[in-house]
């Protein structure tokens, strides 16, 4: 497992090279933070910027890539570091903090 390190900043890119099934994949993110909807969208791309996937919502309970398990890129999870929280999604200012972002080898 590999923990994604975020943070709350708006509209934030970076790139972050994760272990997936024995090898080493470099993705380039971008995270935004839907003001309207209250909740964070993800885009991955690859090292030449070509499309991977894009909005996928950042939200507890399920592997964010499921549906995208044919590329072979992992499985990604939100996960509530802090329990006390009484919400389940993270917000514009606790992102990467008290709710993290983990990937993880393809799940078939």
């Amino acid at each position: 497992m590999y923990i994604v390190p975020l943070t709350p900043s708006p509209n934030q890119s970076f790139t972050c090279t994760i272990p997936i099934d024995g090898k080493s994949i470099t993705f380039n993110f971008f995270l935004r933070y839907n003001t309207l909807a209250q909740y964070w969208i993800m885009e991955l791309y690859d090292t030449k910027k070509n499309t991977i996937i894009v909005s996928v919502p950042l939200i507890c309970g399920l592997n964010l890539l499921e549906q995208y398990s044919y590329l072979r890129i992992g499985s990604a999870y939100i996960y509530k570091v802090d329990t006390t929280l009484k919400t389940n999604k993270p917000d514009d200012t606790n992102l990467g903090t008290y709710f993290i972002l983990v990937w993880s080898d393809t799940i078939f």
